[in-house]
């Protein structure tokens, strides 16, 4: 084959090469004509119009995820603490950010760094820990409005580390501990607390129930010995109807008489047995006087 065939068939190769270009997804490639803004190529595949054409800049639209570098920052009471973070943003037009800033991604790192340095200078350094979420949201709000000219989205931004020196490292560890402390302390003076009015209640109730089983005890033996008055009485009662009942019978004041004198003489023969000395009386031999008397006595109730 000739050499200028070669040639030139090299040249038409290189030419068609160079016109068609396929876009991979998710990219963005601008397109300068006669070194002019021409348009821009999305994904897929691209025919340009050889030597005039030229795909000038190249451009991501993935979400990127940005290393903050640590800067030495000062609070609101003047301490110098060094943060660092990560800042999240997304190319949306890809012609502005080509022509609108020379270099978005240090731009924005240079912005967040700012910001974070303002927003950090508001804040004690005990509220910086606990304020991390409203610190984050100022810097992607000051960030996303400064990058809107640029066609950057800034999503978010996240603080990684607040480190501050190593002096108040020690002084929080210590205020930490003196704190920690004082809650067990607070914990144990309360269970403690607690374990008294526990006791306390404990024994009232158990006072309670004491005098409330007393108080049941002394009510039953109160009508538990009612009672037993109540059946002696009845008892008794009815034992005196029946012998006036009996006397009234015929017979029954021979009966009666007969009763008092075995009664008598029962009484007298105990006497005689429980006492070595005895008083006996004047008349014991009118025994007949004395049942006599006590007949005349029955017959005078009647």
């Amino acid at each position: 084959m000739h050499p200028i065939t070669i040639v030139i068939a090299f040249v038409v190769v290189y030419t068609i090469a160079k016109c068609v270009r396929i876009v991979p997804q998710k990219q963005a490639y601008i397109v300068e004509r006669l070194g002019k803004y021409h348009c821009t190529l999305d994904a897929g595949l691209h025919l340009l119009m050889p030597i005039i054409d030229r795909v000038a800049y190249k451009h991501t639209l993935k979400e990127q995820a940005i290393d903050v570098p640590p800067q030495q920052c000062i609070t609101r009471d003047n301490i110098t603490v060094e943060v660092d973070g990560i800042l999240y943003l997304q190319v949306m037009d890809a012609a502005k950010a080509s022509y609108g800033i020379g270099n978005y991604l240090f731009a924005t790192t240079q912005l967040a760094q700012t910001t974070m340095r303002s927003e950090m200078g508001k804040l004690e350094l005990d509220k910086s820990f606990e304020e991390r979420t409203l610190v984050n949201s100022a810097i992607v709000e000051a960030v996303d409005k400064a990058s809107d000219p640029w066609g950057i989205k800034v999503t978010r931004y996240e603080i990684k580390n607040i480190t501050p020196p190593q002096t108040i490292r020690d002084a929080m560890e210590k205020q930490m501990r003196a704190e920690r402390e004082k809650r067990a302390l607070i914990a144990e003076s309360e269970g403690d607390r607690q374990a008294k009015i526990n006791r306390a209640e404990g024994d009232k109730q158990e006072a309670i129930a004491k005098s409330e089983g007393e108080k049941m005890k002394r009510i039953n033996e109160a009508s538990g010995r009612a009672q037993e008055i109540l059946l002696v009485a009845e008892a008794q009662a009815n034992g005196i109807r029946q012998v006036a009942s009996a006397i009234n019978e015929q017979g029954g004041v021979a009966a009666v008489n007969v009763q008092l004198a075995q009664q008598y003489i029962g009484e007298f023969g105990n006497l005689a047995k429980t006492n070595n000395t005895m008083i006996i009386p004047a008349d014991l031999a009118n025994m007949a006087g004395i049942i006599k008397a006590a007949t005349s006595v029955i017959k005078e109730v009647k």
